[in-house]
């Protein structure tokens, strides 16, 4: 990834927008797609300074490339200690607290503390044999036998077996089941959808072969399924077996008393403000250092007062607008990488079918005609957003699939370039004339468009009110209206039910390990927000994940064209590629954000009993 240049002429509206930010504003992270000790320098750790970030260049702008994503280790660990850790939001995370219903990225926040997946994965997001549990392929590549560690054991010392994997399947598969996770993945095991559809009591594909041996047998064999295209997640059967589905993500031992394997168990919550975490003296990798966690929920606006005071360790994701004016903490060192992850704005263009758990397109939907979606494209300049209001940190996207995975990120492509006068032509020639101050639908009737976007920052409303005046400018009217985290996704369907008001949305997307983008963009998939779906996005979708996509180069320009297909089709376009910085206090050890850098919690030391203040 290189830095963006300067020197882009800037929309007048977008400088006017730019003076009503404030210059310590709060986190993008409620975009979608984680107590307190007193500060105190007590030893020689507090007055060595760890390297915080490359300077920025003349320019104002930074580079992702000048960060690391591993934590430069300074002093000697102490014994045990409790590191806090800031869950940066401007609301509470919504507290499902499983790996097989969570939807929200603040929720998998609190999870990754106390639960796990019984698979890791390389830096090249390849399944390993490292993890809680081991595999083997058959020679067809459809049938996957998992041996569970003997020594992989539930918080409350029951033995993680292969039962519990097989009932988060058969749990995922029933129909009343009510998360999200349900879709391609799924219906790829033998017999999962005879068993989704009731004409099934089992699913043939799956069979325990004892207490810690899974097999399952997969319809296709497919490059996905050692990527992400299988569910590492096991469900507790004796503590959820004798639950109604239905019933069971809103259930005490969810939201309340949740249990995993992972290197810390929950020792109390206050639900949606904070987590106390103490050490799984039994956890299978080895007891972990610390003595505990405690998590909390901090307001972007006194993020940068707790990092400097001590009362933080580090955070999930710091906000970006906030780091020109604090990168240089002398108590923090700034960890990066480029996110798995991209912003983008959304046209509604559909329904959810929850009954048959599809999409149902609308061609009489009003965003439909995509000569509009293409006009708002390029109508807006994402290169001046990222360098004005993300300082290099963020930077114009051009595809659905973000430079994290350079295999696959076409950066020939360039995505459809900024050009107002462009787009007031494009509106023209699709019959979108001027009346007064605004344009009509091509049939003479007016035309208002609803928007809507997240809170989390103080920069949050100016950057959409940006998007809302770039789009004025070439005489569309738009209105917006700004939602907190949990609302917005339910409005724009993560709970199978599409607000109708809501037109045109901002979200943002994180990918995961798994390149394939058929649980964001397939056709059974809830997280189909826009709601669309055609032939030849279903074939390329498939093509994917085909026999012949086992060839790297095969694979690499199907998805090309995929790309492509959403460059034309727009159902969604991309605004921002993100970079992900995390300050993190010089008191801790042992720490690193990136996939695959064989640094794992229970390893996190401190050298300090307090939190290092700035100096």
């Amino acid at each position: 990834m290189r830095k963006r240049k300067t020197g882009k002429t800037m929309l007048v509206s977008l400088l006017l927008v730019l003076s009503l930010a404030v210059t310590a504003c709060g986190s993008g992270n409620n975009e979608a797609a984680e107590p307190s000790a007193t500060a105190a320098a007590t030893d020689a750790a507090a007055a060595t300074a760890a390297p915080t970030t490359a300077p920025a260049a003349e320019d104002g702008l930074y580079s992702i490339e000048d960060f690391s994503p591993q934590k430069t280790n300074q002093g000697e660990a102490i014994e045990g200690g409790t590191l806090n850790y800031g869950l940066v939001s401007d609301t509470p995370f919504e507290g499902t607290l499983n790996y097989t219903f969570y939807s929200g990225n603040p929720d998998s926040k609190v999870l990754q503390w106390f639960d796990e997946g019984l698979l890791t994965w390389d830096k090249d997001y390849v399944f390993t044999n490292d993890g809680a549990a081991t595999y083997e392929v058959s020679e067809d590549g459809r049938t996957f036998t998992f041996t569970i560690r003997d020594n992989v054991n539930w918080h409350d010392g029951k033995p993680v077996t292969a039962e519990d994997w097989a009932f988060a399947y058969e749990v995922i598969g029933n129909p009343a089941y009510d998360g999200p996770r349900y879709g391609s993945d799924f219906t790829n095991v033998e017999g999962m959808e005879a068993y989704h559809a009731g004409t099934a009591k089992t699913i043939s594909g799956i069979k325990v072969l004892s207490e810690k041996q899974l097999q399952v047998t997969y319809i296709k064999s497919t490059p996905s399924l050692l990527t992400g295209g299988i569910w590492i997640y096991p469900l507790a059967k004796h503590i959820f077996g004798g639950m109604d589905v239905a019933k069971i993500s809103a259930s005490p031992e969810v939201r309340q008393n949740p249990i995993g394997f992972g290197p810390f168990k929950v020792q109390s919550i206050v639900p949606g403000e904070s987590v106390v975490f103490v050490k799984n003296e039994d956890y299978w990798r080895g007891a972990p250092k610390l003595d505990g966690v405690v998590l909390k929920v901090v307001a972007p606006t006194t993020v940068v007062q707790e990092l400097k005071a001590g009362n933080i360790d580090m955070v999930d994701s710091f906000p970006i607008d906030q780091f020109p004016d604090n990168s240089g903490l002398s108590n923090v060192e700034y960890l990066g990488m480029v996110d798995q992850a991209y912003t983008y704005i959304g046209f509604k263009l559909g329904k959810w079918d929850a009954t048959n758990a599809v999409v149902v397109p609308d061609p009489k939907a009003k965003m439909a005609n995509v000569a509009l979606r293409k006009a708002m494209w390029q109508a807006v300049d994402n290169n001046a957003v990222g360098q004005k209001f993300y300082h290099g940190l963020r930077w114009n996207a051009t595809t659905l699939i973000p430079p994290s995975h350079p295999e696959f990120h076409d950066d020939s492509n360039p995505g459809v370039a900024y050009d107002p006068e462009a787009a007031k032509k494009t509106l023209e020639d699709a019959g979108f004339k001027m009346n007064g101050e605004f344009r009509t639908n091509p049939d003479g009737t007016p035309l208002t468009i609803n928007f809507i976007s997240m809170t989390g920052s103080d920069v949050a409303e100016p950057l959409a009110q940006y998007y809302v005046q770039s789009w004025k400018a070439i005489g569309l009217n738009v209105t917006l209206e700004m939602v907190e985290f949990n609302t917005f996704y339910d409005r724009v369907g993560s709970n199978g039910e599409d607000d109708p008001s809501v037109d045109v949305y901002q979200g943002a997307w994180s990918v995961g390990i798994d390149v394939n983008p058929q649980g964001l963009y397939g056709h059974d998939a809830i997280y189909n927000f826009p709601r669309y779906q055609s032939d030849e996005n279903d074939r390329l979708m498939e093509a994917g994940i085909s026999a012949e996509a086992f060839d790297v180069e095969k694979r690499k320009e199907i998805y090309n064209e995929w790309q492509q297909l959403m460059v034309e089709e727009i159902p969604v376009f991309p605004t921002l590629y993100r970079a992900i910085v995390v300050p993190v206090n010089n008191r801790v050890l042992n720490y690193a954000i990136n996939d695959g850098s064989g640094i794992y919690l229970n390893e996190l030391a401190l050298s300090a009993d307090k939190g290092i203040a700035a100096q």
